[in-house]
């Protein structure tokens, strides 16, 4: 271990602050993402796998599991379900044979169009709790330390992903007169 430049205590303490504070904010995520993806009949798991495989265009199962933050046995148990329902299929590359490959079918992307169209029909407590930081600074948190320390525990590559996805988000989406949109290179499509 590196030399400690920091008391035991002090240690201790700032672990347990990050781990109540972690609890506190994924409780108040998980209810929010559960509702919101409630009346789809899809859990937590289904639609992180279906949001990641979306956005990496051709992940592989690992791929998914890594930047899901899950066991590889749970990205392909809920990927089968997924597929299941026609929302992903797999494939393999004749020069990969080795990894199976996870992608969004129209049908997955239909639902996760739908589900973003109907992104507001459902309570946000974490964009509720935030409001009061973007009214006084004119933006939301951006959680720079935080992403430091992610980044220091997961990696670069980790980030780069998780960046790209918003970047997709906000490529795919715009707003008109008031409505959430989706682009597409030669329309847009009004929800």
């Amino acid at each position: 271990m590196l030399e400690e430049k920091f008391s035991r205590k002090e240690a201790m303490i700032y672990s347990q602050r990050v781990a109540q504070m972690s609890k506190a904010l994924w409780k108040a995520v998980e209810k929010d993402w559960q509702q919101w993806i409630r009346p789809y009949d899809l859990n937590i798991n289904e639609h992180h796998i279906l949001w990641i495989a979306y956005h990496l265009q051709g992940a592989t199962i690992s791929d998914v599991a890594k930047f899901g933050v899950m066991h590889v046995s749970t990205a392909f148990n809920f990927s089968k379900k997924l597929e299941e329902r026609g929302y992903v299929q797999f494939s393999k590359k004749e020069d990969d044979r080795r990894n199976t490959y996870i992608t969004v079918t129209e049908e997955g992307e239909v639902l996760l169009q739908e589900m973003n169209k109907n992104y507001y029909n459902s309570e946000h407590g974490i964009l509720e709790g935030s409001l009061p930081i973007k009214n006084i600074y004119g933006k939301f948190p951006e959680f720079l330390e935080v992403m430091s320390v992610i980044r220091n525990i997961y990696g670069e590559d980790f980030m780069e992903i998780f960046e790209q996805g918003f970047k997709n988000i906000d490529d795919a989406f715009d707003e008109a007169e008031g409505d959430l949109v989706t682009v597409h290179t030669s329309e847009k499509t009004r929800f």
